[in-house]
């Protein structure tokens, strides 16, 4: 196969409309928690993706992956399972903003271990405009706290930045993976391996089949994650992890959308203060273009 190069504005502007299905994706979730659980909405959800991600990867797949792709997604799977089900339980307790703004320290973490793990440079530039985004995301916690939401929406909090703590490993994960398995491939064996992480809890914790007006949610909100995983991977194989790791900034402003549209979650002036350094915290932690190309193409 021939390699092609491909633009990292485009892949950046493909990272944003991911966050924006996967944001959408956690406004389901939340429903489904309340109305059915934690386990059950992961493992019934994830269990139907491995029906749609496999229709679209196992009749195009040209062999297995060899055992360290597998060891790969393996990692990221059983990652994703843990990652996953602290920040669901959470955004169960407390309003979906405040859960994004919370989750948000993981892009600033991803930033150095990018470093660390991948040798990627971060730039001053990165750098400070992703701080220029955390003091957004501190001003919004300010006006969430001045709020009495209970000991329930403590404990959340605190899952949620266990989640993200996790979450920026799974970032730097996702682009090495990227870089080796093609999009269906990672989120066909996504969604098998927490299924199958999920499963080892099944004779513990126990779960029911869904209601059947659950289920056109749960399959919406399977669709979102696998449009949004595939987006994501292919946007990830084109420029490098600290480069799209702002792109998970715009998730606030989908959650604040999506809170108050169906939650009705009311965003106070904190929030819409917090909202608009992020967004210039975004726009200054963008690398240029030419700064951000990987040093290895990918195949297409």
């Amino acid at each position: 196969m021939t390699a092609r190069h491909h633009s990292p504005i485009i892949a950046f502007a493909v990272g944003v409309l991911g966050i924006a299905l996967f944001s959408a994706m956690d406004a389901v979730m939340k429903g489904l928690v309340l109305a059915i659980g934690t386990y059950a909405t992961m493992f019934w959800r994830n269990l139907a993706g491995i029906g749609l991600s496999g229709a679209l990867y196992l009749p195009r797949r040209q062999g297995w992956p060899d055992r360290s792709t597998m060891k790969i997604h393996l990692a990221r799977g059983v990652l994703s399972t843990f990652m996953g089900f602290l920040f669901f339980w959470g955004i169960g307790r407390v309003p979906l903003a405040q859960a994004i703004a919370l989750a948000f320290i993981a892009p600033l973490i991803a930033l150095y271990l990018a470093s660390l793990m991948l040798h990627e440079k971060v730039g001053a530039r990165t750098v400070g405009g992703s701080m220029v985004a955390f003091a957004g995301v501190l001003v919004i916690f300010v006006g969430q706290a001045q709020a009495d939401l209970g000991r329930d929406a403590l404990i959340g909090s605190l899952a949620i930045l266990v989640s993200a703590g996790l979450y920026a490993l799974n970032i730097i994960i996702m682009r090495r993976q990227a870089l080796v398995a093609k999009p269906l491939e990672i989120t066909f064996f996504q969604s098998l391996i927490v299924t199958s992480t999920l499963a080892l809890a099944l004779p513990v914790v126990g779960t029911s089949f869904p209601p059947l007006e659950q289920w056109p949610w749960l399959l919406l909100a399977c669709a979102l994650a696998v449009t949004s995983m595939l987006l994501l991977s292919w946007a990830y194989a084109r420029a490098e992890a600290s480069y799209l790791a702002a792109t998970e900034y715009t998730a606030f402003l989908w959650a604040a959308l999506f809170g108050w549209l169906i939650f009705n979650e009311p965003l106070s002036t904190f929030t819409l203060a917090g909202a608009g350094m992020i967004v210039a915290g975004c726009i200054l932690a963008a690398r240029r273009p030419e700064e951000a190309s990987p040093k290895l193409e990918v195949a297409t």
